[in-house]
């Protein structure tokens, strides 16, 4: 009867989150103020009150939603929850795997802040506006979308980049790379039998080959902060395989950048391997809803306000 603590990832953040824990429990308040020294700026200010459209940039995004979510930890944490007494695994899709470690103690929160700014950062940069692109495969196998990727690539030149970015389960697969490699991609697997084909609205093709610029920049910057085992193993995005090991967690952070989020799989591995109760730490819903279609087997529990902690906290007593 295991439980793991899973961290949202890009797309779950919304103007105002956080803001209910903040007011609720000094100790959710604090990190954000330690994520705003940290990055030398108001963050807090943006996350709460917007604009929408600034908070969505991946530069923001991401270390917003790790506040979100270290905030909703601070608050367990501080009314007597210990994280390596209660929770088996933790796991984050994508940048919620910097929030996930943060809280199992692998990094500062600040160093955090600071690694998920230039992740944001490099990750944008690697491609030019325009060049890159995803899309959501709703409803294909996923044998069917490689082999779509595939003759995309193949069909768009010499060096054309289209894979699969995200396997969230439920029927969902998430492809990126070049543009027209993507769209053409997109339109093979509607020829395939795809229920729905969809170009997401993102700034860059991220998880695929064309990441490999921003892979370098973190591997250099995982390698200047103080790094510890964290207190709980991750079950990694790259391996599906869970580690305290430090130097593995970060070679594996590096590699994730540019691979397949196996989001999925996780959820299987979790489900196979004595985990009862998924509780999704931090900014909406996003990761339960996944959860429920993967394996229904799997009790999933939302813990992004004050009212939540007090939930989650009750029914981990």
């Amino acid at each position: 009867m295991a439980v793991a603590f899973t961290f949202p990832g890009q797309g779950s953040q919304a103007v105002g989150m956080g803001k209910d824990l903040a007011d609720a429990f000094p100790e959710a308040r604090r990190i954000f103020q330690e994520v705003d020294d940290a990055l030398g700026e108001n963050l807090t200010k943006l996350i709460w009150e917007g604009p929408e459209e600034t908070l969505t940039l991946t530069a923001n995004a991401q270390p917003a939603l790790m506040a979100v979510s270290l905030a909703a930890i601070r608050a367990l944490e501080a009314r007597g929850l210990s994280l390596k007494g209660k929770v088996a695994y933790v796991a984050g899709h994508s940048l919620g795997e910097y929030s996930a470690l943060a809280a199992a103690g692998f990094v500062s929160v600040a160093d955090a802040a600071r690694l998920l700014r230039i992740r944001g950062n490099a990750m944008q940069a690697a491609v030019p506006a325009g060049e890159g692109a995803m899309a959501a495969i709703i409803g294909l196998e996923q044998a069917d979308v490689e082999a779509a990727c595939a003759e995309a690539a193949q069909a768009s030149g010499k060096g054309s980049v289209c894979q699969v970015a995200n396997d969230n389960g439920g029927g969902q697969l998430v492809i990126s790379g070049a543009r027209a490699a993507v769209e053409l991609a997109a339109k093979l697997c509607t020829e395939k039998g795809a229920k729905r084909a969809l170009m997401l609205q993102v700034s860059a093709p991220f998880h695929s080959a064309l990441m490999t610029p921003a892979a370098e920049i973190m591997r250099e910057a995982l390698a200047s902060v103080a790094k510890a085992a964290p207190m709980v193993p991750i079950v990694s995005n790259v391996s599906v395989t869970p580690t305290n090991d430090p130097d593995e967690i970060a070679r594996r952070l590096v590699e994730q950048v540019i691979a397949r989020v196996r989001w999925r799989e996780t959820v299987e591995w979790l489900g196979a391997n004595g985990v009862t109760t998924l509780y999704e730490i931090g900014a909406g819903k996003v990761l339960s809803g996944l959860a429920r279609r993967i394996n229904r087997d799997i009790a999933t529990a939302p813990v992004g306000s004050a009212a939540e902690v007090e939930a989650a906290l009750a029914a981990l007593a």
